[in-house]
C-alpha cells in the first residue's frame, strides 16, 4: 500500500478493507477534512473523538464540556459585568457508509445541554450581543445553543478522484456560509468563550431548514445553499418553521495539507426576532492553518473576516485571530478580535449616544491548560483564561477604560484519533 498519498490520510489500521474513513462529502479526500457543516478543514488537523465501526458502517463520537467558574469585569471597572458558574456543552454522532462504489451517504447530529445548565440568558460575556430572552435582546452575553444543534444527511457521488458532487440537508444544519464554526476550529475550539463576531461570521450554524449542494473539484469547492434566515427562537427544545426565505454560496480552496481558505456571502432575511423588518447581506473571508510537526504536537491558527451590511446604513465589520499550540498534554492559546458595535447592538440609549453610531471594541484572550488524566479515550484537562478588552472611550462610563476578564475550567474531551496515511486497495 501507498502511504504516502495525502488524500489517505484518514485510514485506520484496525479498519475493515470496505469501509474507508474518508470525508463526510468524498470518498476521495481524509476525513481530517470535516470541518462544521459542509465547510473544510486544513488536512493537517486534529480530530479529537472516538471511532467505532462495523463491517458496513463507521461512527464518530466527538463532544466537549467546560466545567467552569466565569467573571467577567473582575476589577468591577463598569455597571455591565457578571459572573457564573455553569458548563459550555456539545455531543456529536456521526456515520457514513458506501453507496455502491462511488456513492457516500453521511449522517450528523449534535447536541447541546447549554440552555439546560446555563438557563436561557446564556453565560455573561462582556461586549457579546445577538438572540434574545423573555423578549429582550441578550446583550453582553451569550445566548446558549439549542438542545438539537444539527440532525443532518447527505449524499456524495464520486465522477473520480479529482471531482465530487454532494447533496446536504439539515434540520437544524448549517449553510454554506462563513468559516468552519469556532466550536469546530482547531485553534478556538480550547476557548469556552464565543467569539465577540459570532453574529458576523458563523452564528448560521445552527439554522433550521439548510439545503445545500457542493461540487468540487481538484483543490476546490464551490456551494450554494437556500436556508432559513431567522436565528433560534427563545425555546431551545424545539424545531422551528423551516422558511428557506435566504441564500449563500462559499467558493473553499485547500491549496496544501496545512491550509484552509474561504471566502462566502450570504442574504439573511430577519436574523433576530425582535427585528423582523431587518435583513442582513453577510461576506465572509478566512483563512486556517494547521501545522503537525511532531506526535501530538499541533499549531493551528485562523484569520477570520465577517461583514454585515443592511440596507442604506454602513456596513459593520469584525476581525479575528486566533492560534493554539498543543505539545501533547500542554495547551496554549490566544484570541485577537476587533469588532464595531451598534447602538442597536448594545442595546444603548440614541439619545444619548446618537443613531447608527458604531463602536469600535477590542478584545484579547490568551489561556493555558494541561491535562490531568489521560484514561483510554477520555481526557481531563484545567486550565483558565484572561480577556483585555479595550472599548472606544465613550463607553467607558458604561465598561470601564479596559475591563478584564477571568474564567477557570475543567475540561472534559476525548482523546487524539491517531490518523494513518494508508492507501485503499482499488481507491
Amino acid at each position: 500500500m501507498d502511504t504516502s498519498h495525502p488524500m489517505n490520510k484518514g485510514m485506520d489500521m484496525d479498519m475493515p478493507m470496505d469501509v474507508p474513513m474518508t470525508n463526510a462529502f468524498s470518498l476521495n479526500l481524509p476525513m481530517s477534512r470535516n470541518g462544521s457543516g459542509t465547510s473544510w478543514l486544513p488536512d493537517d488537523a486534529p480530530m479529537y473523538a472516538y471511532m467505532l465501526h462495523s463491517k458496513k458502517w463507521m461512527y464518530m463520537v466527538h463532544g466537549n464540556i467546560f466545567l467552569r467558574y466565569n467573571h467577567q469585569d473582575l476589577g468591577k471597572a463598569g455597571t455591565r459585568g457578571g459572573e457564573k458558574w455553569d458548563a459550555p456543552n456539545m455531543l456529536m454522532f456521526m456515520g457514513q457508509t458506501k453507496v455502491g462504489s462511488k456513492g457516500l451517504f453521511h449522517f450528523n447530529t449534535m447536541f447541546s445541554l447549554d440552555a439546560a445548565i446555563a438557563g436561557g440568558s446564556g453565560y455573561p460575556l462582556l461586549f457579546q450581543t445577538g438572540e434574545s430572552w423573555k423578549g429582550k435582546p441578550l446583550v453582553d452575553r451569550q445566548h446558549p445553543h439549542d438542545l438539537f444543534s444539527e440532525l443532518s444527511v447527505s449524499y456524495s457521488y464520486s465522477f473520480s478522484p479529482k471531482s465530487d458532487f454532494f447533496v446536504y440537508f439539515g434540520y437544524p444544519g448549517e449553510p454554506a456560509l462563513g468559516p468552519v464554526t469556532y466550536v469546530h476550529r482547531p485553534s478556538g475550539m480550547d476557548n469556552p468563550d464565543a467569539p465577540l463576531g459570532h453574529h458576523w461570521t458563523d452564528a448560521t450554524h445552527i439554522t433550521f431548514g439548510v439545503a445545500t449542494i457542493g461540487f468540487r473539484y481538484g483543490l476546490f469547492k464551490l456551494e450554494a445553499s437556500s436556508f432559513t434566515g431567522q436565528e433560534p427562537d427563545e425555546d431551545r427544545y424545539n424545531f422551528d418553521k423551516p422558511l428557506f426565505n435566504s441564500w449563500s454560496s462559499r467558493l473553499s480552496l485547500n491549496p496544501t495539507k496545512n491550509w484552509a481558505l474561504q471566502i462566502s456571502h450570504g442574504y439573511i432575511k430577519s436574523p433576530e426576532a425582535l427585528k423582523p423588518d431587518e435583513n442582513i447581506h453577510r461576506t465572509t473571508a478566512s483563512a486556517m492553518y494547521s501545522c503537525a510537526f511532531r506526535e501530538e504536537h499541533f499549531f493551528n491558527a485562523t484569520a477570520v473576516w465577517g461583514l454585515n451590511k443592511q440596507k442604506d446604513l454602513d456596513g459593520s465589520n469584525d476581525a479575528q485571530l486566533e492560534a493554539s499550540l498543543r505539545l501533547k498534554s500542554f495547551l496554549a492559546y490566544f484570541r485577537y478580535e476587533w469588532v464595531q458595535k451598534s447602538v442597536e447592538e448594545l442595546n444603548l440609549e440614541p439619545n444619548t449616544y446618537g443613531n447608527n453610531v458604531q463602536f469600535p471594541v477590542n478584545a484579547t484572550t490568551i489561556g493555558a491548560g494541561y491535562d490531568l488524566i489521560h484514561s483510554g479515550n477520555v481526557r481531563v484537562m484545567g486550565g483558565g483564561q484572561l480577556s483585555w478588552y479595550h472599548p472606544d472611550k465613550q463607553l467607558s462610563s458604561l465598561y470601564g477604560k479596559n475591563p478584564l476578564a477571568g474564567e477557570v475550567y475543567l475540561r472534559f474531551y476525548p482523546s487524539l484519533m491517531k490518523m494513518h496515511k494508508m492507501k485503499m486497495e482499488n481507491m
